[in-house]
């Protein structure tokens, strides 16, 4: 009995963490139609225009994924001036506040609190709301695909998620880039 518990245990432990890092992290992408993306065979990592600095680890993880994501799909690193198009980053963090409110019902944990058997005159087990704030972090990633020869955008990647510390940024910022260079039109 205890070892059917453990794989039921074990099924669901996997089953939240799979849909918790589907859901890491969010993207969205947007691109000119008449672009020529057939043309596009080379690319190069410019510098950033704007934007926040990432860590060492972070910004590791952001070229090695960039790198590979474009290897996969047949666009290699071609030094600065000879590329078809310029990859550039920007990186943003902002502060989010989180409201939640949960009420008890006299069932739980805080049963009487604050009202102590109705010497405030409530009932035993009065509602009780409380409001949960919490303050977190956003990291915004966004990956412009210039064509450098005309300098016109012809593709923007936004990434979204939660940041952390540097490791845990890595871990989002690798499956950002390939989620959106998954979304980089093919050509034809």
């Amino acid at each position: 009995m205890k070892t059917v518990f453990n794989f039921f245990l074990a099924v669901g432990v996997l089953c939240v963490l799979a849909g918790c890092a589907s859901q890491s992290v969010t993207v969205t992408t947007d691109h000119d139609p008449a672009a020529h993306f057939a043309a596009y065979k080379t690319y190069t990592l410019a510098p950033p225009a704007r934007g926040e600095t990432l860590s060492p680890v972070g910004e590791a993880a952001l070229q090695e994924s960039v790198r590979t994501e474009l290897a996969k799909r047949g666009i290699t690193e071609a030094p600065g001036k000879n590329a078809d198009l310029d990859v550039v980053r920007q990186v943003f963090v902002h502060e989010k506040v989180s409201v939640q409110q949960y009420t008890d019902w006299g069932y739980g944990y805080h049963g009487s609190w604050p009202y102590s058997y109705g010497r405030y005159g409530m009932w035993y087990g009065a509602p009780v709301t409380y409001t949960d704030v919490n303050t977190y972090g956003e990291g915004t990633l966004i990956l412009d695909f210039v064509d450098a020869h005309t300098k016109k955008l012809v593709f923007r990647g936004v990434g979204k998620a939660v940041v952390g510390g540097p490791e845990s940024n890595a871990a989002k910022i690798r499956p950002a880039v390939a989620k959106i260079v998954d979304q980089f039109p093919r050509g034809g």
